[in-house]
């Protein structure tokens, strides 16, 4: 095998593993982007049925006190209801997003996997190389030359 040939063969198996490892990664983008856009959907209908049910809410116990002295105190309270939803829910909202997993998780492992895999290949061709040259020979016999002396 000539060196161009295996250099050749090396960079289509790169080539490959790059495009395997693209094609994952388009995967988890398209995910992500359906999953963002569902939830935004979501929440925002969510956020205006809500809105809309405590607006109504207010109306309601703001006339349902007017007439009396504790129309400001029921006012208030309604305020301050409002305000700890709100605060629990942000609060959880920022426990969720830190809690979710990292997007594009497999395509980080796959590319770690990789690198690993170079690494213990490289160590190999170390090891190989440096027993050649404590041997005086080659590390991989070429076959021609192998042809040439039988």
């Amino acid at each position: 095998m000539t060196i161009r040939g295996a250099l050749g063969g090396a960079a289509g198996d790169l080539v490959s593993i790059l495009r395997t490892r693209l094609e994952i990664f388009s995967l988890e983008l398209a995910e992500e982007k359906s999953r963002i856009a569902c939830l935004a959907g979501m929440a925002l209908a969510a956020a205006l049925c809500l809105f809309l049910a405590l607006l109504v809410l207010s109306m309601f116990i703001a006339a349902l006190f007017w007439d009396t002295a504790y129309r400001l105190l029921a006012i208030g309270l309604t305020a301050g209801v409002y305000a700890v939803a709100g605060g629990v829910l942000g609060w959880l909202l920022v426990r969720h997003l830190r809690a979710d997993a990292a997007p594009f998780a497999v395509t980080v492992e796959e590319l770690g996997r990789d690198a690993e895999l170079f690494a213990s290949a490289g160590v190999a061709m170390d090891d190989a190389s440096a027993e050649a040259d404590a041997e005086g020979g080659e590390a991989v016999p070429s076959p021609r030359r192998a042809r040439r002396f039988s």
